[in-house]
């Protein structure tokens, strides 16, 4: 009776192991996403047991619209598909909703985290979405570093970009000190903000000088990113200090006091021009208050700067307008700003400029469609970058 009875169990295991793995294997042969000739793309997510199926992405078609939400169909053999109409080149996030509880595609392995959220992510060739890909074209080097801030009284991270021929040349480069928004930190702009390939890409079709690029961590009260610091695996937060920030209590300096901590490390361990001409910072959102508020405050270190949908600094302040008039008075080459049409940021913009032109100070301002969204600050980047060290 135990030897049938075993018998039984055994025959059931193989069954059911067998399904297992038919079904694993079902789940590892389904395509998705599926960019297609028209570039168009096609969803598919294995889920029988399913009962609503949805895609939530930030996907712009060719003619201009977006699309952020699409119902999801299940065909026989329990797999759900949806297909977008011909989408513009571009870098795109996007997840399942599956049954109300939003979801990760397990056949892309390919994911970005923005803050405390995950996506999976596709690239659409073409002109944008070539610049942001690796292509086959000499590639620098990313190199996360840690310098102490006397300012700030501890050791951060810093996340640093140097050109191809850096490490087996003698050139001394020009400098970007490129600054993230609120919520991010030094790894946004490299994962997020695709640099590196943007920076390759654009030097080897020759449309941008060779440069090192500072990615730093503008929140003053973190060491690191969330999981990166002595802190331990923290919660990501759009504004932190103590627990979530990985340190005990609000900071008594602000980041802008210490970024001359940060220019002290970079020139004291890499190949840079030590010189006005040599130096640029530019950021977004709360990046992009921290670059009006440092070219400001070392009104005699950057000959170019950049805004990207900025955070502005109040220009009704007595001791800001004195800043600005002095940064004026000093000279630089480019003070550019850029802003989408529907970001929240936009009338705020559009405020700070009207301030600009009573007192004569030059910029030059770049408006593009969309919000306050990564798809414009990656476009600022591409056309920033090649404006600067002329």
């Amino acid at each position: 009776m135990k030897k049938i009875t075993f018998l039984i169990l055994a025959a059931f295991a193989v069954v059911f192991g067998a399904q297992a793995q038919e079904a694993l294997w079902s789940r590892a042969n389904v395509v998705s996403p599926q960019i297609n000739e028209d570039n168009s793309v096609t969803f598919r997510l294995m889920a029988p047991q399913a009962q609503k199926v949805a895609v939530t992405g930030d996907f712009t078609t060719t003619e201009g619209k977006d699309i952020r939400y699409g119902e999801m169909s299940k065909n026989d053999k329990g797999v759900w598909e949806f297909t977008t109409p011909p989408l513009r080149s571009e870098l795109y996030s996007y997840s399942f909703v599956m049954d109300g509880v939003v979801i990760r595609d397990p056949s892309n392995v390919y994911m970005n985290r923005d803050v405390a959220s995950v996506t999976n992510i596709f690239i659409v060739n073409g002109d944008r979405g070539d610049i942001y890909k690796v292509n086959d074209v000499p590639h620098g080097s990313v190199k996360r570093s840690w310098y102490h801030s006397a300012t700030l009284e501890k050791d951060r991270r810093v996340t640093i970009y140097t050109p191809a021929g850096y490490e087996s040349g003698k050139d001394k480069y020009p400098v970007l000190y490129l600054l993230h928004g609120a919520g991010g930190d030094e790894e946004a702009w490299i994962a997020l903000g695709r640099t590196s390939q943007i920076l390759d890409n654009l030097i080897a079709q020759g449309k941008c000088e060779p440069m090192i690029v500072v990615m730093t961590n503008g929140n003053a009260w973190q060491q690191a990113a969330a999981g990166e610091s002595a802190a331990g695996m923290t919660t990501p937060s759009m504004m932190g200090g103590g627990r979530r920030g990985g340190n005990s209590g609000a900071p008594q300096k602000s980041f802008e006091d210490s970024f001359g901590d940060v220019i002290k490390y970079v020139e004291a361990n890499y190949r840079v021009i030590k010189k006005k001409e040599g130096r640029a910072v530019a950021g977004l959102s709360m990046g992009g208050m921290h670059s009006a508020n440092i070219s400001r405050m070392y009104a005699k270190t950057f000959d170019y700067v950049g805004l990207f949908s900025a955070a502005l600094p109040n220009t009704k302040d007595e001791a800001i307008q004195a800043g600005i008039k002095t940064q004026k008075d000093n000279g630089f080459k480019l003070y550019w700003i850029a802003c989408g049409t529907t970001d929240f940021l936009y009338q705020a913009n559009l405020g700070y400029m009207k301030y600009l032109d009573s007192i004569d100070f030059p910029y030059t301002y770049r408006e593009s469609d969309g919000g306050h969204i990564w798809r414009n600050w990656r476009l600022y980047l591409s056309e920033f970058a090649p404006m600067l060290w002329k």
